[in-house]
């Protein structure tokens, strides 16, 4: 799939903004740091998601002084022309229109746009906590099957409500209470155990599309057999989730909060049988990293059968020129936007450009 076209109004520090994209190669956005090159690879990003890959509320994307913000795409799949609107609003709800025709649950949204974001802040996923690792997986899983984006709601439902009864229960569970967490157990307990086998499911999957990836990236190609690198999902419960439930039920009532679950699991990043995130080099945390990011768009190209759009947030600028190098050899053909404060590594396939200006994109060509 690829972008002809995105559109930005009151869009973070964009009152007005419009970029023609090239459908194969890399759109290189160029500018000084705080111009607002990220803002437009968050825009896409949001377009195909409906989050932000900051981790930014909506309200916050809605540039300051205004009360609504409006983001376009008009996108190109194998045999169909998509439009994806989207409206922020500060006051009301937001919008979301396919085709001019409203959207009222983000799954209807998920599969128009799809894009793989590479950001240097994806060393988080290596050496940061685990709600990192979890979002890793759950967004990748959004990609590939829309139905996770409403379990993944879903968990957060059943958490709010299981932790807000427990908050009330203050250290003991008074007449009524028992069978009202009773039911919030069960919902959780379903729900949890779907995600995580589709979590678990996931990771196998991912295993020998990361370890080749990495193998490329480190200049040692290797088998899935006798490569570096090792995914293992761990869960926080062993017996079935409703009776782990039962189990730490005291305790979470005296911490006030569920400490069982797929919200509490963890993807394990192993490197030579050690680690990564305590034993890897600054170096090899980024090329396993970025190793993530190949082997999840690779994941999803197989399954989708079109290259979702690749969101290339200035990462050569953190590697050294052999990881550049590397990097560049094995990006998946497609359409790029990349952003860049200076000079990117020679070869790149760049087929179009535009130069950022506090809030200004102005097309410069390739």
């Amino acid at each position: 799939m690829y972008i002809e076209q995105i559109s930005l109004s009151n869009f973070r520090n964009y009152a007005s903004a419009q970029l023609d994209l090239a459908p194969q190669g890399i759109t290189l956005l160029q500018g000084d740091n705080g111009a607002g090159k990220t803002n437009l690879l968050e825009a896409v990003a949001y377009l195909a998601t409906m989050r932000s890959f900051r981790g930014a509320p909506s309200a916050a994307l809605i540039r300051n002084g205004e009360q609504q913000a409006v983001l376009r795409a008009q996108a190109q799949r194998p045999g169909r022309s998509m439009l994806v609107e989207i409206e922020l609003n500060v006051a009301g709800k937001d919008k979301v229109r396919l085709n001019r025709q409203p959207v009222r649950r983000t799954e209807e949204l998920l599969g128009a746009v799809v894009a793989t974001v590479f950001s240097p802040d994806d060393i988080e996923m290596v050496k940061g906590s685990p709600q990192s690792r979890r979002d890793y997986m759950d967004d990748l899983l959004a990609a590939l099957h829309a139905k996770h984006a409403a379990a993944r709601s879903e968990l957060e439902r059943v958490l709010r409500q299981r932790n807000a009864l427990l908050r009330s229960a203050n250290g003991s569970l008074r007449p009524g209470m028992a069978a009202t967490l009773d039911v919030w157990d069960s919902k959780l307990a379903s729900i949890g155990e779907e995600i995580a086998r589709a979590r678990q499911s996931l990771v196998s999957s991912l295993q020998p599309e990361v370890s080749s990836a990495y193998g490329q990236l480190s200049g040692t190609p290797t088998t899935v057999a006798d490569g570096p690198v090792v995914l293992r999902y761990e869960k926080s419960w062993e017996q079935p989730l409703m009776a782990a439930l039962a189990e730490s039920r005291a305790d979470d009532l005296r911490r006030g909060v569920t400490t069982v679950g797929p919200q509490r699991d963890d993807l394990f990043l192993g490197m030579s049988g050690l680690s990564a995130r305590v034993q890897a080099s600054q170096g090899e945390q980024r090329s396993l990293a970025l190793a993530l990011r190949l082997g999840g768009h690779a994941l999803v190209t197989e399954r989708q059968g079109t290259s979702p759009v690749l969101l290339l947030d200035d990462i050569f600028s953190e590697l050294d020129p052999g990881r550049c190098a590397a990097l560049a050899a094995c990006l998946p053909v497609g359409q790029a936007l990349l952003t860049a404060a200076g000079p990117v590594p020679v070869g790149l396939p760049v087929s179009a450009g535009a130069r950022v200006t506090l809030g200004t994109v102005v097309p410069t060509g390739p």
